[in-house]
Parts: structure tokens; sequence; C-alpha cells
């Protein structure tokens, strides 16, 4: 299902985004940092919202397809 993968990109991305900004802010505090802490900050709250937002994608995605196989059986 299409959905399924899209909402798995999502997470892959949003993952990838939380990785990122926590490894920029760890090595910016270790060199006296150029990274604004408030702007990584929001950054891993966004990126935890998105995550959030692709499981429930997922999650309605594999309702829907149960729903599609009762109504089949």
């Amino acid at each position: 299902m299409q959905a399924l993968a899209i909402a798995a990109a999502g997470m892959t991305a949003a993952a990838n985004r939380l990785t990122a900004s926590a490894e920029r802010a760890a090595a910016a505090s270790a060199r006296d940092g150029d990274v604004d802490p408030v702007r990584e900050a929001v950054e891993r709250v966004t990126a935890k919202t998105d995550f959030e937002a692709n499981v429930a994608v997922a999650k309605t995605a594999d309702r829907m397809t149960g729903a599609l196989l009762d109504l089949k059986v």
C-alpha cells in the first residue's frame, strides 16, 4: 500500500533530521559552537512531531487495510 511506504519514508526523514540536529548540538557544545541551540531545539521538536504524524498515517493505513480485508472475507 502506497500510504505505508510514504509514512515509512516520512518516519525515516524525521529520524534523520532528529539525528542531524542532535549531532550538530553535540558538536557545537564540544567546540564552543556556532550553532543556535534554540533553532536546534525547535528542529528536534519539529522532527518528533513529523515522526508522530507519519506514525498516525501508518496506523490509519493499517486499519484501513484490515477493514478492507474483513469486507472481503
